[in-house]
């Protein structure tokens, strides 16, 4: 029995339930985080296109798109920037090459030249 009690007050003291939880939290007292701006320049140094920076577990919390166009969710330490957690979408389209999703409306791309496409015709094939 005692040992019971023993175990959950380990667990419910401050040390012990910071050894409980897995770690991705960032524990900076906020008058030493950077603001707001510089992680919106940090992300745009990188390439990468901001929908929304908020708070999360004590970090800054990117969502937006990476260099390539892939959605992003990064965590970043409020103080320094160091990349926390950084988790892509990986989408089907990047097993096709890359392709955009989404793709230019029909008729705005000029078709390549390389024989197939004349005249605005649609393209001729011949079988030997």
């Amino acid at each position: 029995m005692k040992s019971t009690i023993l175990i959950a007050a380990f667990f419910l003291s401050p040390m012990g339930a910071s050894l409980a939880v897995a770690g991705d939290d960032c524990n900076l007292p906020m008058t030493n985080w950077q603001p707001r701006e510089a992680v919106q320049k940090m992300a745009e140094a990188r390439g990468w296109t901001v929908r929304r920076i908020k708070t999360d577990d004590g970090c800054y919390e990117i969502k937006g798109r990476d260099e390539n166009g892939r959605e992003i969710e990064v965590k970043v330490d409020p103080g320094s920037l160091a990349i926390v957690d950084l988790q892509r979408d990986d989408d089907e389209d990047e097993d096709r090459g890359g392709a955009s999703q989404n793709p230019a409306p029909a008729g705005t791309v000029t078709p390549p030249n390389n024989g197939l496409f004349n005249n605005n015709s649609a393209p001729k094939v011949e079988v030997k």
